[in-house]
């Protein structure tokens, strides 16, 4: 019986190397597909969006979750004044891991006039997992995107607790080719004391982090802070340089978490693009 995120040959597992690339482009009046590739366990659907609403990607893992030595690799792009959302199916499961590390490396592509939000569900990091995660934002000129990440620790529903591991989530903004922003959560080893220590997580289940780059985003961060004041079962951090608004979210339990994340999203593309206040069918399940 294979594990999933893996292939089993001659009774080995064998680590598996995914991929996706999806470009959009301004076409005829129109934002509109350009470029489509993915490759196993990767997999890119094209639903229907809502009415009024953006052109709209979504991601599936069908392995069903990643284990150590497992590897995605996705690009996504938007040409200028393009405009589309890309997102995953459901939460993404990081495996135990017997030693090597699995990664997710994104690359986010915004050329000058287009929008892209990147907003995929959560990741879900098992006890003895081994994640390293790297999200790469390059905008040119006045290209703007909202971008976000959560990961949550354990299985709650089964009791599970993370108490050892790697987490590593990382970080990259960069604007007409310059590095604007790197920033990276790294723990190695002993997990459960980060995680419990006050002056870490605090015994936090989960944690997100939400990115808004644009020109704009410095205007963005009192609305933002005001709407983060009524949410409940989290606390929240927002500060804004340099064409950038970064919101830290972090709570007890993965719902609230994801809750906060979902409404914040919310508040953005509409304040920002004008956008419908509401999020994909995918997230209402």
């Amino acid at each position: 019986m294979s594990v999933p995120g893996t292939s089993t040959v001659s009774g080995k597992k064998v680590a598996v190397h995914g991929a996706a690339t999806v470009r959009f482009e301004h076409r005829h009046g129109a934002t509109r597909l350009a470029t489509l590739y993915h490759h196993d366990p990767l997999r890119v659907l094209m639903p229907d969006p809502r009415a009024g609403d953006l052109p709209i990607a979504v991601l599936v893992t069908t392995s069903g979750g990643l284990v150590g030595g497992d590897r995605l690799d996705v690009a996504l792009s938007t040409g200028p004044g393009a405009r589309a959302l890309v997102t995953t199916q459901a939460a993404e499961k990081v495996y135990r891991s017997a030693g090597p590390d699995c990664r997710i490396d994104t690359r986010v592509s915004v050329e000058a006039g287009g929008w892209l939000e990147w907003m995929p569900q959560e990741a879900i990091v098992f006890e003895g997992s081994r994640l390293r995660r790297l999200t790469r934002l390059e905008l040119e000129g006045d290209a703007r995107l909202i971008a976000g990440e959560m990961l949550v620790f354990g299985r709650a529903a089964f009791g599970e607790t993370v108490t050892r591991g790697l987490v590593r989530d990382a970080w990259e903004v960069v604007r007409d080719g310059r590095l604007a922003w790197a920033d990276a959560l790294h723990m190695d080893g002993d997990l459960a004391e980060t995680l419990a220590h006050p002056a870490g997580f605090a015994g936090a289940g989960a944690c997100a982090t939400l990115l808004y780059a644009a020109p704009d985003a410095g205007t963005r961060l009192d609305a933002l802070r005001e709407a983060a004041e009524g949410l409940e079962g989290v606390r929240t951090g927002a500060t804004a340089f340099d064409g950038l608004l970064v919101v830290r979210i972090l709570g007890g339990e993965a719902l609230a978490v994801r809750s906060a994340y979902a409404a914040l999203w919310s508040h953005l593309r509409s304040a920002a693009a004008g956008l419908p206040a509401r999020l994909p069918r995918l997230w209402e399940v």
